[in-house]
């Protein structure tokens, strides 16, 4: 019998994590393997090339290019500061002699005969790559990074802003439906990733960056409230590289949405504990989800959810399996499959496609098409 997929989302207590942390380029990797690293620890490291800064001595200097090196005071690869003799003429009897004085500082890159240009590198710029998973080292890539792996709590979101914030987990609100508000916002939170059950409002963000909030765990936001915390209406496109003063990381949807219950309870068994999020999100191809990544200790108990689902495989359609409904008119309500009709559905619209039934508990049921849905994954 052939089986049917649909995507989903990992909502887990406990699942074995393994991650890339590479360099954007060629560098020297800090760590060796078998060795254990925390959250913040730099794993790699390497030297981003400065910018380019062309510069036309022989028009500066009012000679032909082939006169220009015979003039220079500096070298190829030597270090200059801003202010320093570039090249100096030789003037008419020792007089009237014109010098070009380096704007900027860095390193001669390159001087050519051709052209009478002098290239100057900028400064560089130190990139370093931080182990973000806490954990095991198991592999070490060559001059480009290393894969950490273990046992962590996963709680991938809808949606976040911001890149990888570090901090423990700290319950806002007593309720997954209860809104994150600027009250909820204390003064003791300084540091720690926030959680709240509904919408955040943009006041309760601006009030987190007050505090100094590393980061914001909550069922929705509203598209103006978003526009409000970024200052321009976001597109299509991989988020992540925003600077707003903290990570923001919504799990469940747009507007007054209440946080999965389940998703709030294993947050709410985690306070106090070290989290590593990151709200890097891309919708498109090569989807990346925002994360909530919390390492798992001895004594944490799994969620019989969690054991439940190993029996079904990734992303597979089943009866039992629990999932998120992502179109209207049931947006951001959970339930479960309780039937997959094998012959396709006629829409209102007048469209076939395939179908499944939900059941949203208390005996409410819908026909959703299957591409309305996706799945909650332990």
């Amino acid at each position: 019998m052939g089986q049917a997929y649909t995507p989903g989302l990992k909502v887990t207590t406990d699942t074995l994590l393994k991650q890339r942390r590479v360099l954007p380029l060629r560098g020297d990797v800090m760590v060796q393997a078998n060795t254990t690293v925390g959250a913040q620890d730099v794993v790699a490291r390497a030297e981003l090339p400065g910018d380019i800064m062309p510069i036309n001595m022989a028009n500066r200097l009012s000679v032909p290019p082939g006169d220009v090196r015979s003039l220079l005071q500096v070298e190829q690869g030597m270090q200059i500061n801003k202010g320093d003799v570039l090249a100096e003429t030789k003037g008419i009897f020792g007089l009237m002699k014109s010098k070009v004085l380096s704007d900027h500082s860095g390193v001669v890159e390159s001087i050519s005969d051709t052209t009478g240009q002098l290239i100057l590198r900028g400064p560089s710029t130190p990139v370093e790559v931080l182990a973000y998973l806490p954990g095991k080292v198991v592999e070490v890539l060559d001059g480009e990074g290393v894969v950490i792996e273990n046992q962590v709590s996963l709680i991938q979101g809808i949606f976040g802003i911001g890149g990888e914030a570090f901090g423990p987990i700290c319950m806002a609100t007593s309720s997954h439906e209860e809104a994150l508000e600027p009250s909820h916002i204390t003064d003791n939170m300084r540091g720690a990733i926030v959680v709240g059950g509904a919408r955040v409002s943009h006041a309760a963000v601006q009030r987190a960056i007050e505090v100094g909030v590393a980061g914001i765990v909550a069922g929705g936001v509203d598209d103006a409230d978003l526009k409000a915390m970024l200052g321009y209406d976001l597109g299509v496109a991989i988020t992540g590289s925003e600077r707003i003063g903290l990570t923001v990381v919504i799990t469940e949807g747009f507007g007054e949405i209440a946080m999965s219950e389940r998703t709030f309870r294993i947050l709410q068994s985690r306070e106090g504990r070290q989290a590593s999020v990151n709200g890097a999100t891309q919708i498109r191809a090569g989807v990346m989800r925002p994360e909530i990544v919390i390492p798992v200790e001895a004594n944490d108990a799994n969620d019989a959810h969690d054991n439940a689902e190993s029996q079904w495989e990734a992303g597979q359609l089943a009866i039992g399996r629990p999932l998120r409904v992502i179109r209207d008119p049931w947006f951001g309500r959970i339930g479960t499959v309780s039937s997959l009709p094998a012959e396709p559905a006629v829409l209102d619209s007048g469209s076939r496609t395939r179908v499944l039934e939900v059941d949203f508990g208390n005996g409410e049921k819908a026909i959703v098409p299957r591409a309305n849905v996706e799945l909650i994954e332990a």
